[in-house]
Protein backbone atom coordinates (compact mmCIF):
# COMPACT_ATOMS: atom_id res chain seq x y z
CA UNK A 1 0.00 0.00 0.00
CA UNK A 2 1.22 3.70 -0.85
CA UNK A 3 -0.21 6.89 0.63
CA UNK A 4 -0.20 9.97 -1.55
CA UNK A 5 -0.98 13.65 -0.44
CA UNK A 6 -2.94 14.69 -3.61
CA UNK A 7 -4.55 18.42 -4.00
CA UNK A 8 -7.41 19.23 -5.95
CA UNK A 9 -7.78 22.63 -8.80
CA UNK A 10 -10.26 24.09 -5.56
CA UNK A 11 -6.38 23.66 -3.84
CA UNK A 12 -8.46 21.21 -1.14
CA UNK A 13 -5.68 19.03 0.41
CA UNK A 14 -6.57 15.13 1.23
CA UNK A 15 -4.89 11.89 1.43
CA UNK A 16 -5.15 8.30 -0.34
CA UNK A 17 -4.11 4.91 0.15
CA UNK A 18 -3.85 3.03 -3.27
CA UNK A 19 -2.47 -0.90 -3.39
CA UNK A 20 0.82 0.73 -5.63
CA UNK A 21 2.07 3.46 -7.37
CA UNK A 22 0.27 1.83 -10.84
CA UNK A 23 -3.09 1.70 -9.20
CA UNK A 24 -2.67 5.48 -8.67
CA UNK A 25 -1.70 5.96 -11.80
CA UNK A 26 -4.15 3.87 -13.48
CA UNK A 27 -7.12 5.69 -11.38
CA UNK A 28 -5.84 9.19 -12.50
CA UNK A 29 -5.83 7.82 -16.32
CA UNK A 30 -8.99 6.72 -15.68
CA UNK A 31 -10.42 10.14 -14.41
CA UNK A 32 -11.76 8.18 -11.34
CA UNK A 33 -10.04 10.13 -8.49
CA UNK A 34 -12.45 12.75 -6.60
CA UNK A 35 -11.78 15.63 -4.31
CA UNK A 36 -14.02 14.30 -1.49
CA UNK A 37 -14.48 18.08 -0.11
CA UNK A 38 -15.59 19.33 -3.60
CA UNK A 39 -16.54 16.53 -5.59
CA UNK A 40 -14.13 17.32 -8.61
CA UNK A 41 -12.08 15.24 -10.96
CA UNK A 42 -8.92 17.37 -11.40
CA UNK A 43 -6.76 15.88 -8.60
CA UNK A 44 -3.18 16.05 -8.79
CA UNK A 45 -0.28 14.64 -6.76
CA UNK A 46 0.69 17.04 -4.23
CA UNK A 47 4.54 17.81 -2.93
CA UNK A 48 5.46 15.56 -0.19
CA UNK A 49 8.32 14.81 2.30
CA UNK A 50 9.91 11.53 1.36
CA UNK A 51 10.00 8.97 4.00
CA UNK A 52 13.55 8.82 5.12
CA UNK A 53 14.21 4.93 6.61
CA UNK A 54 16.30 4.52 9.91
CA UNK A 55 20.17 3.45 10.10
CA UNK A 56 20.83 -0.03 10.51
CA UNK A 57 22.23 0.22 13.69
CA UNK A 58 19.17 2.04 14.83
CA UNK A 59 16.42 0.37 16.57
CA UNK A 60 12.81 1.31 15.60
CA UNK A 61 10.31 1.53 18.49
CA UNK A 62 6.62 0.63 17.48
CA UNK A 63 5.04 4.23 17.17
CA UNK A 64 1.83 4.05 18.70
CA UNK A 65 -1.47 4.14 15.82
CA UNK A 66 -2.91 7.70 15.49
CA UNK A 67 -5.64 9.08 13.81
CA UNK A 68 -5.83 12.33 11.78
CA UNK A 69 -8.47 14.82 13.17
CA UNK A 70 -9.57 18.38 12.48
CA UNK A 71 -10.26 20.73 15.44
CA UNK A 72 -14.31 22.41 15.53
CA UNK A 73 -12.22 25.73 14.82
CA UNK A 74 -10.70 25.19 11.40
CA UNK A 75 -11.95 27.05 8.54
CA UNK A 76 -12.95 24.14 6.72
CA UNK A 77 -14.35 21.79 8.88
CA UNK A 78 -18.20 22.27 8.58
CA UNK A 79 -17.21 21.64 4.31
CA UNK A 80 -15.26 18.79 5.46
CA UNK A 81 -17.96 17.36 7.70
CA UNK A 82 -20.53 17.83 5.08
CA UNK A 83 -18.25 16.37 2.50
CA UNK A 84 -17.82 12.99 4.73
CA UNK A 85 -21.58 12.85 5.00
CA UNK A 86 -21.92 13.11 0.85
CA UNK A 87 -19.22 10.10 1.30
CA UNK A 88 -20.90 8.17 3.33
CA UNK A 89 -24.20 8.69 1.77
CA UNK A 90 -23.20 7.57 -1.44
CA UNK A 91 -21.18 4.30 -0.37
CA UNK A 92 -24.39 3.20 1.62
CA UNK A 93 -26.93 3.75 -1.49
CA UNK A 94 -23.79 2.06 -3.52
CA UNK A 95 -22.55 -0.76 -1.66
CA UNK A 96 -23.59 -3.47 0.10
CA UNK A 97 -23.32 -3.43 3.77
CA UNK A 98 -21.80 -6.36 5.12
CA UNK A 99 -20.98 -5.92 8.81
CA UNK A 100 -18.30 -7.33 10.18
CA UNK A 101 -17.64 -9.79 7.55
CA UNK A 102 -15.81 -6.86 5.63
CA UNK A 103 -12.46 -8.66 5.46
CA UNK A 104 -13.33 -11.98 4.73
CA UNK A 105 -15.73 -10.65 1.77
CA UNK A 106 -12.93 -8.23 0.47
CA UNK A 107 -10.67 -11.38 0.86
CA UNK A 108 -13.03 -13.42 -1.13
CA UNK A 109 -13.21 -10.83 -4.30
CA UNK A 110 -9.41 -10.37 -4.14
CA UNK A 111 -8.75 -13.91 -4.48
CA UNK A 112 -11.93 -14.01 -7.28
CA UNK A 113 -14.01 -16.70 -5.03
CA UNK A 114 -16.91 -14.32 -5.24
CA UNK A 115 -18.24 -11.60 -7.72
CA UNK A 116 -16.12 -8.46 -7.73
CA UNK A 117 -18.84 -5.96 -5.89
CA UNK A 118 -19.16 -2.42 -3.71
CA UNK A 119 -19.10 -3.39 -0.17
CA UNK A 120 -18.44 -1.64 3.32
CA UNK A 121 -18.56 -3.44 6.56
CA UNK A 122 -16.24 -3.15 9.51
CA UNK A 123 -13.09 -4.64 10.82
CA UNK A 124 -10.70 -5.31 13.29
CA UNK A 125 -7.34 -3.76 13.33
CA UNK A 126 -5.75 -7.51 12.77
CA UNK A 127 -8.47 -7.65 10.05
CA UNK A 128 -6.95 -4.53 8.79
CA UNK A 129 -3.53 -5.36 9.05
CA UNK A 130 -3.71 -8.42 7.32
CA UNK A 131 -6.06 -7.52 4.27
CA UNK A 132 -2.66 -4.57 3.76
CA UNK A 133 0.10 -7.54 4.38
CA UNK A 134 -1.93 -9.37 1.33
CA UNK A 135 -2.17 -6.28 -0.45
CA UNK A 136 -5.92 -6.77 -0.97
CA UNK A 137 -7.08 -3.19 -1.89
CA UNK A 138 -9.60 -0.92 0.44
CA UNK A 139 -10.13 2.19 1.78
CA UNK A 140 -11.00 2.51 5.42
CA UNK A 141 -14.47 4.93 5.79
CA UNK A 142 -13.90 8.13 7.88
CA UNK A 143 -15.80 7.86 10.92
CA UNK A 144 -18.55 10.81 11.27
CA UNK A 145 -18.34 13.28 14.51
CA UNK A 146 -21.85 11.66 15.24
CA UNK A 147 -20.40 8.49 15.36
CA UNK A 148 -17.50 9.31 18.33
CA UNK A 149 -20.38 8.82 21.31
Amino acid sequence: MIQYSLICENDHKFEAWFKNANAYDAQAQQGVLECPLCGTREVNKALMAPAVGKKSNQREEAAPQKTMALSAGHPEQKEVREALRRLRSKVESEAEYVGDRFAEEARKMADDTEQQRGIYGEATAEEVTSLIEDEIDFMPLPRLPEEHN
